[in-house]
């Protein structure tokens, strides 16, 4: 039996790559002008960003020697859907009332 902690960190590991998949393709269906009209980065660099992040959650083992990629794979992936994914769908909405 796993302890809490251990099962968290296991359930992580195992979303982690589902979640990248996500964002890599949220990012390439969306309108290239949307990411420059949201003031972020371009979509081709968003592209790599989420696909690199996406590939290091796939090739590297959280709590193995290449821990440090896998944790800035899920960093990069996370900062695509927590900041840019809302400002690029507000960006192609248009403007409020």
């Amino acid at each position: 039996m796993l302890e809490p902690a251990a099962l968290i960190l296991k359930i992580i590991y195992f979303a982690a790559i589902p979640v990248g998949l996500f964002a890599f393709v949220h990012a390439l269906i969306q309108r290239a002008d949307a990411f420059t009209a949201a003031d972020k980065l371009s979509k081709p660099a968003w592209l790599g960003i989420t696909g690199g992040g996406t590939a290091a959650l796939a090739l590297f083992v959280f709590g193995g020697p290449g821990s440090l990629f896998w944790m800035a794979g899920l960093v990069a992936v996370l900062v695509y859907l927590v900041d840019v994914r809302p400002k690029v769908i507000e960006a192609q909405r248009g403007p409020r009332w």
